[in-house]
């Protein structure tokens, strides 16, 4: 049994059955191809591929350095996509340690008002590597795209013969730390100084570790004074991430910073059909607008849900339907609502429709009172779990009925109104994406 077998069947005692026969089982290991600092996997289908990346990756990871002692970072790939590059040796050497995911690029990447920005920085730095915007860095939540945008980057200049390294502040730490341990600096600055264009994930965690400022500061300068490119992103911008040292502040400032925001619904409409159709996923109109409405912005999160549907259909063996969907989803989307409170609704409603809050739970009769108080009502019963008597306590409504009947006036206009409904939708989709 070789190592990337044992590490499997370690995980296998710490998920579910369920999670392993799923997607774990038939994971491939390439004893080949893996290095002793890189483990390749080989899933069945990308859609199982994108699901243990997001879930698995970092536990698969631990398994490694328990076993063997040593930091191993972790590939789930499909098999073509490793066979199909036909480079010569050199460059497949420099591909194992950018750790690119091949299926990120531009093309795929789906370009809205709240990252339209950041898009068109980072292509234009693909095209002009080092010249342009130097550094480039892209800062926003989890799971918005930057490190689709900035492997995208990559893989063109990858593909034009660049040394391209990827990794995480995380990793480079490790790195640091191992070369340091075994007195071979002068291989991990070669391996980090020399390169074309580095990319650095998650910057904001060099936060207070003054050791692998100092080293990556030097690793910056070198670069930046060779016209290399660099490109890093984090979780907020540069101003805002404390413990960080005022020199390495200003330079990232220098440079260009973008943000990504949330999706709007448009955008996140548009990424679940892209996802869909590049996983070979099968979904009405309207499953694919209730899943943009109801879930938050992360597009991870995104791909999980197509995957779970996937699976669900396929174990059970039925159609994916609009009911279906919702009774698969209903725990999840029970736990991303847990911040959601009434309050919330009321404060949404009320910016959106320039209401005060306190008007939309008064007993005011005009008409562009009772649009928004049915607006918040509704929004209130679907997207939390109070009962229509605590709404109605909430409200000041005598009791439930008048719950029931303002519920009943909303699914009629949803009905028949298509701009309502692409109202509700909206706002579905700023406070799930805002909580």
């Amino acid at each position: 049994m070789d190592i990337g077998q044992e590490v499997l069947k370690s995980l296998k005692e710490e998920i579910t059955e369920i999670e392993y026969n799923r997607y774990i089982k038939f994971l491939a290991y390439d004893a080949k191809k893996s290095t002793s600092d890189l483990a390749i996997f080989y899933a069945q289908n990308a859609l199982v591929s994108n699901w243990i990346k997001s879930k698995y990756t970092e536990k698969i990871s631990h398994l490694f350095e328990v076993k063997t002692g040593s930091k191993v970072s972790v590939m789930i790939t499909l098999k073509n996509q490793i066979d199909s590059k036909k480079s010569k040796k050199p460059t497949e050497e420099k591909t194992q340690h950018s750790l690119l995911n091949p299926s990120h690029s531009f093309d795929n990447f789906m370009v809205g008002g709240s990252n339209q920005f950041a898009y068109a920085t980072v292509k234009s730095v693909s095209e002009k590597p080092g010249t342009l915007y130097n550094p480039v860095f892209i800062y926003g939540g989890v799971g918005l795209g930057k490190t689709h945008l900035m492997q995208a980057a990559g893989n063109v200049l990858q593909n034009q013969g660049k040394v391209v390294i990827y990794t995480t502040v995380e990793q480079f730490l490790n790195d640091f730390i191992r070369h340091l341990r075994n007195k071979t600096m002068e291989r991990f600055q070669e391996k980090y100084r020399k390169c074309d264009v580095l990319l650095i994930d998650d910057i904001q965690f060099l936060s207070n570790k003054e050791g692998i400022q100092e080293e990556f500061f030097h690793t910056f300068e070198a670069l930046k004074g060779a016209g290399k490119q660099i490109i890093l992103t984090a979780d907020k911008h540069p101003k805002k991430i404390a413990g960080l040292e005022e020199r390495l502040r200003s330079r990232f400032e220098h440079g260009l910073v973008a943000d990504i925001h949330p999706p709007e619904l448009e955008t996140k409409i548009a990424i679940i059909e892209n996802k869909c159709r590049l996983n070979k996923v099968k979904l009405s109109k309207d499953i694919i607008n209730y899943i943009a409405t109801v879930i938050d912005s992360n597009v991870r999160e995104i791909e999980g849900i197509l995957s779970k549907l996937h699976a669900y259909s396929q174990l059970i063996n039925v159609d994916i339907d609009l009911a279906f969907t919702k009774n698969v989803l209903k725990d999840q989307l029970q736990e991303n609502r847990a911040n959601i409170t009434l309050d919330l609704i009321v404060q949404s409603v009320s910016k959106d429709l320039n209401i005060k809050p306190s008007e939309i739970r008064s007993k005011g009769r005009s008409k562009n009172l009772v649009y928004a108080r049915r607006i918040a009502i509704y929004l209130c019963r679907e997207l939390t779990q109070n009962t229509m008597p605590q709404l109605a306590q909430y409200f000041g409504m005598q009791d439930h009925t008048a719950i029931s009947h303002t519920l009943k006036k909303i699914n009629e206009l949803m009905k028949n109104d298509e701009d309502f409904k692409v109202k509700i939708e909206e706002l579905t989709n700023k406070i799930t994406s805002s909580s």
